[in-house]
């Protein structure tokens, strides 16, 4: 930050408000960098400049040019507006959870003749069925789901089939789509599943016992070993609980600890009174504790949807604006077994962040090495975003683009994107071109964010390409190309002037800048195969831009197969599509 922007600051400081509200943090672009909430925005936006700041708080300091801020009536008016913007703008110094992963549930259906499987991405209108978890090992909750479905005869298929499957003949159902039930035998067996879901695996265990001796009896050993093997796995993800607790509902227990700019985060998953689950994540913050606790604490159950009946957390959080926001219960005790339980919880943080804090410093220090080799090579103060672009193709036809987002080489994964290219394209440099292209007009017309750096996989002519569309638009963007050798191996850097920069293997720039390539190219990958996997004709369909889930399936109600979609004049596909996609696949068909 120099003297004039210093000065800027320190004059504005003086207008802000001693009064609630949200605050926006701005680069010398403009773009929101951070977002943050304040009971006294003046005391909270000032102690930003006025403090000796370190690790990534002094980076966010070092990044502003500017800020604004809107005041709130009260803080829950605040809370809600930092969260909304937070949503908005994607903010590269906000917890932005890039690592944490939705947890699965077991599901038990309320159906007729009920189901049990393992699911994601839960939400409130599957609140009709019953949902059990969530479960931190994925494993764990398919082994549970498999045991039940050994010992009990549910119905395994999604839909009623005309006649009974293998599952009936080897005991596993009871024949549902046939057969003559026995609603008191489901009904009991239905409470039996609960109750072990809910802790209690004493009669599934008792069964399978019964099953062992008789399996052993009968000199089936194979059978018993499987047996024992269910019986060990009941053991592991259900009763080996480290606490058992006599609250009978569930609740989620959070705790942190902080050294220096890490916070260690730990939770609890209380179900039934047991321990069921716990997961733990350690975060580079640059606000308070409680602040930064409430956002990730609003987050996780953002992503994870299904709340519980109540929260634990620490008594430096405002429970009340958090309980206000959450709309369910949240405390803080002073005694008790569940006060233990909350030690419990800063102490696994403590240790956890112990274990890996020389890893992370350790990890970070190169990776601001990285930064700054970068800088150094480009000539420029400042490349903090970076979007790196790689195309995948079948036998030189059906072209795929992947565009990956890093930010200070910390990979952003909700910026990333894929494009369908043109089925007339039939070379790399071409596929590069129109992504490109699409990508940054986007940019030129303000719709969408600019990088600081492109990163091409390639050498002097996919550089020259790039350069040409940035030119064109007249975009102050970086352009880098990484260049393989002989073997096939990045070995140096391309600049927009076509300098070529040996890379040193072993410095850390090349390792992040591999990280990146590694990444774009699974990503373009991926993509490409994920076309390919959905069947021949959905995959062609997929190749044209504009043409999506919807269209595909209006395209095949109408013509019902690619030959008779290829015999269709052009007026009969504007039947179904507008102008200019109908007139794209037809293009794309005679191409064929």
């Amino acid at each position: 930050m120099n003297e004039e922007v210093k000065e800027y600051i320190k004059e504005k400081l003086k207008l802000v408000p001693e009064l609630p509200g949200s605050y926006q943090m701005k680069n010398k672009d403009g773009l929101i960098i951070y977002v943050g909430k304040a009971k006294n925005l003046k005391r909270r936006v000032s102690s930003y400049f006025n403090k000796t700041q370190t690790g990534k708080t002094l980076m966010l300091v070092n990044d502003i040019y500017d800020f604004e801020y809107i005041v709130t009536s009260t803080e829950l008016e605040s809370l809600i507006l930092e969260i909304t913007l937070i949503k908005k703008y994607n903010p590269k110094y906000n917890i932005l959870l890039k690592d944490d992963k939705s947890y699965p549930y077991i599901e038990f259906t309320k159906e007729k003749y009920p189901r049990l499987k393992v699911v994601r991405n839960v939400n409130r209108k599957r609140n009709k069925n019953k949902l059990y978890g969530p479960y931190p090992n994925v494993t764990a909750a398919r082994k549970t789901v498999n045991i039940i479905n050994r010992v009990y005869p549910l119905r395994k298929c999604e839909n009623l089939k005309k006649d009974v499957c293998l599952y009936y003949h080897i005991g596993e159902c009871l024949g549902y789509c046939a057969k003559e039930i026995d609603h008191d035998y489901l009904d009991k067996m239905t409470n039996e599943i609960i109750s072990f879901l809910n802790g209690n695996s004493d009669i599934i265990k008792d069964k399978l016992k019964k099953q062992m001796e008789k399996a052993s009896l009968d000199m089936n050993y194979e059978r018993a070993l499987e047996i024992r093997d269910m019986l060990n796995d009941i053991d592991i993800t259900l009763t080996k609980q480290k606490v058992s607790l006599n609250q009978k509902y569930n609740f989620d227990v959070f705790n942190a600890y902080r050294n220096n700019n890490y916070l260690s985060i730990e939770v609890f998953f209380i179900r039934e009174g047991l321990l069921f689950g716990r997961h733990d994540t350690i975060i580079n913050v640059v606000d308070e504790d409680s602040e930064a606790l409430t956002e990730y604490i609003i987050k996780f159950y953002e992503k994870n949807n299904i709340m519980p009946k109540e929260i634990i957390v620490p008594d430096y959080i405002d429970k009340d604006l958090l309980s206000e926001f959450l709309q369910i219960k949240v405390s803080s005790p002073t005694k008790g077994d569940i006060k233990k339980l909350l030690d419990l919880a800063i102490e696994n943080a403590r240790i956890k962040l112990e274990e890996k804090e020389e890893t992370l410093s350790k990890s970070e220090n190169t990776r601001l090495e990285a930064i700054e080799e970068l800088k150094k090579i480009l000539k420029i103060d400042k490349v903090s975003r970076m979007e790196a672009f790689d195309n995948s193709h079948l036998f030189g036809t059906f072209y795929v683009g992947g565009m990956v987002v890093f930010d200070d080489f910390l990979p952003n994964k909700d910026l990333y994107r894929k494009f369908k290219i043109d089925a007339n394209v039939k070379d790399d440099l071409g596929a590069m071109k129109e992504v490109l292209y699409r990508r940054y007009y986007r940019v030129l017309i303000g719709e969408e964010e600019k990088c600081d750096l492109i990163i091409i996989d390639g050498g002097e002519n996919q550089v020259n390409v790039c350069k040409k569309i940035i030119d064109e638009f007249n975009l102050d963007i970086k352009i880098i190309g990484l260049k393989k050798n002989d073997k096939h191996r990045t070995s140096s850097l391309i600049d927009e002037e076509l300098n070529e920069i040996p890379l040193d293997r072993h410095s850390n720039l090349f390792i992040f800048l591999s990280k990146i390539q590694e990444e774009v190219h699974n990503y373009a990958i991926s993509y490409h195969r994920q076309i390919k996997s959905k069947g021949t004709l959905s995959s062609l369909l997929d190749m044209v831009e504009g043409i999506g889930e919807k269209r595909k399936k209006e395209l095949l109600k109408k013509f019902g197969s690619l030959k008779k979609m290829k015999e269709a004049s052009l007026e009969e596909l504007e039947e179904v599509l507008n102008k200019d996609i109908a007139n794209n696949l037809y293009n794309y068909l005679k191409s064929l």
